[in-house]
């Protein structure tokens, strides 16, 4: 769900489907090594893109910035290929410590210009996000060319084992809330019914996903939304919430 406030309102809510990867199972992606599978989540689509170990790339991030206490399992919450093709605008690496509580969320964003940052969202001192906690991080990610980038996120997690539940919302330069957003879904076991049904419920959902976001734009254009031109984007590709 997506919904812009002002200047002129415009709001849409999609059907889609995620896969929650556990990284200690998953940790050899890609998951299939058929490239012609239906559905597939390759190693390179995410991290350092290069192929090489996502557990490790997640672990350097959290030791980097003082979260070794996300000593646990890592998921990886992600849109999958459908025969081949993928666009995901953003990924969560969900990062547990050993009681299984989260410490730490990696949002992997990916713009239409093959762009890529990631939000590490924790306390400073790595303790338990709560499913009621804001955490609160200064946008510094050029993603959309109808929002400035001045202003911050607000996130929200609530994650249990029988649904999941992500907020973000987008508050301008002044403090006012400009756009919300959220996914919002039940889990189920990864299987090849699963599968089959997420895929016949939401046929070509990576295809859909980047048409509804040119169709939105369409949609916004034709609203009198001032289009903004792309910045420079900074040289920072990980930053924190505060």
């Amino acid at each position: 769900m997506h919904r812009r406030l002002f200047p002129k309102v415009n709001g849409f809510q999609y059907g889609i489907y995620y896969m929650a990867l556990p990284l200690s199972v998953f940790g050899s992606l890609p998951i299939t090594r058929n490239k012609l599978s239906v559905l597939s989540v390759r190693a390179r689509d995410h991290g350092p893109k290069d192929g090489s170990s996502l557990m490790a790339w997640a672990r350097n991030i959290l030791n980097a910035h003082g979260l070794e206490a996300a000593d646990g399992e890592i998921v990886l919450l992600t849109m999958p290929r459908v025969f081949g093709y993928v666009f995901n605008p953003v990924s969560f690496w969900l990062c547990y410590d050993k009681n299984n509580s989260i410490r730490a969320v990696l949002c992997e964003v990916n713009n239409t210009f093959g762009e890529t940052h990631v939000y590490v969202c924790a306390y400073p001192d790595a303790q338990t996000i709560k499913a009621t906690d804001t955490l609160s991080g200064q946008k510094v990610f050029h993603v959309s060319p109808f929002l400035e980038r001045a202003g911050h996120y607000e996130f929200r997690f609530d994650i249990r084992d029988e649904a999941c539940g992500i907020w973000i919302n987008f508050f301008d330069a002044l403090g006012q809330k400009k756009l919300v957003t959220s996914v919002i879904g039940k889990l189920a076991p990864l299987n090849k019914r699963s599968q089959r049904k997420a895929f016949l419920g939401y046929p070509l959902i990576t295809l859909k996903a980047i048409l509804l976001i040119h169709w939105q734009a369409l949609k916004i254009v034709l609203k009198g939304i001032k289009y903004i031109p792309k910045p420079t984007q900074k040289q920072e590709k990980i930053t924190t919430t505060q």
